[in-house]
């Protein structure tokens, strides 16, 4: 019983510090998620990114029709590589409306020209305002917004194929 006592406090301290490593080094999420799931869009007025794409207004997004939300910027290239989801996306039939980050005209113009353009509407947040309000980190991501304007569902990062049924099962749930 002695020994088991002075042993006590070795054992207590090695099991603080695998605690700690675990908690330090395991079991990381990395991923920023927006504490506006479940929330309204917050109301905005964003100018059209390009002449070819109308502006988008908060009123876009409360139709009756759930639409998907894209957050994107030209030069960001793993948004160039989701390109080909977004076109199956919208070749499933959903509707799909995106802002351009810290973008020019001519570059979303571009982009658009090289990858493929699946946008109903693009609106412009050159200085993030509204990309921040709604709870976006980065780009690119993608929300699914209910017919009332509510956010249902984000997907952070690129839309890898393994994501596209995915996505579509959550715009299908936000009906």
């Amino acid at each position: 019983m002695k020994r088991l006592i002075l042993w006590l406090p070795l054992i207590v301290l090695i099991a603080f510090v695998a605690t700690v490593a675990f908690r330090l080094y395991g079991g990381k999420d990395d991923i920023v998620r927006s504490q506006m799931i479940g929330k309204p869009v917050p109301e905005f007025a964003l100018e059209a990114a390009v002449k070819s794409h109308p502006a988008l207004r908060v009123q876009d997004l409360r139709t009756g029709e759930p639409r998907l939300l894209n957050i994107f910027a030209s030069w960001c290239a793993p948004c160039a590589i989701e390109s080909p989801q977004l076109r199956e996306l919208q070749r499933r039939g959903i509707p799909i409306d995106a802002v351009a980050i810290r973008d020019r005209p001519e570059d979303v113009a571009a982009f658009l020209q090289r990858y493929g353009d699946s946008f109903a509407r693009i609106g412009s947040d050159p200085a993030t305002q509204f990309q921040f309000a709604l709870g976006s980190s980065g780009v690119p991501e993608t929300f699914v917004i209910d017919g009332k304007g509510i956010i249902r569902h984000q997907h952070v990062g690129y839309i890898g194929p393994e994501d596209l049924d995915e996505i579509t099962a959550a715009y299908e749930a936000a009906k």
